[in-house]
């Protein structure tokens, strides 16, 4: 599996806020600068986070944004899946995709269907609160 870009940023931009969780809403400037991602593009993936209820923001002086959740209760799939949807972006696993025509036949479909259900458990159990404790 290979993250996008989009994963990537979001889930950096997630960690950056549980670890200042508590403290108020924070300036995508500063999240920016703390992980080392371009603004422009953080902003971007921010509004996809927001769009999920995953963060919110406040305007004003000491605006930013912030976790909608405590960071034990906001799983890496959902960071995942807000941004790009599937975890596992397999034609023939997607929900509502279309139908294979190698179905029948695939000899494959089985360890698709294997990758996609480790890696989906797994994301589920792991939290934004364990990713900032495994800095």
């Amino acid at each position: 599996m290979r993250l996008t870009s989009k994963e990537r940023t979001a889930l950096l931009a997630m960690a950056e806020f549980a670890r200042r969780y508590g403290d108020g809403p924070a300036a995508l400037s500063e999240v920016a600068a703390a992980q080392g991602l371009p603004l422009a593009y953080l902003e971007r993936v921010t509004a996809l986070l927001r769009r999920a209820g995953l963060v919110a923001s406040m305007r004003g002086a000491h605006g930013g944004y912030y976790l909608t959740r405590e960071p034990a209760r906001i799983r890496v799939s959902e960071v995942l899946t807000a941004v790009e949807g599937d975890l596992l972006p397999i034609g023939c696993l997607v929900k509502g995709g279309p139908r294979c025509n190698r179905e029948a036949i695939c000899a494959t479909r089985s360890v698709w269907e294997h990758v996609a259900a480790v890696l989906s458990q797994t994301l589920d159990t792991m939290t934004l609160a364990d990713v900032i404790q495994k800095r």
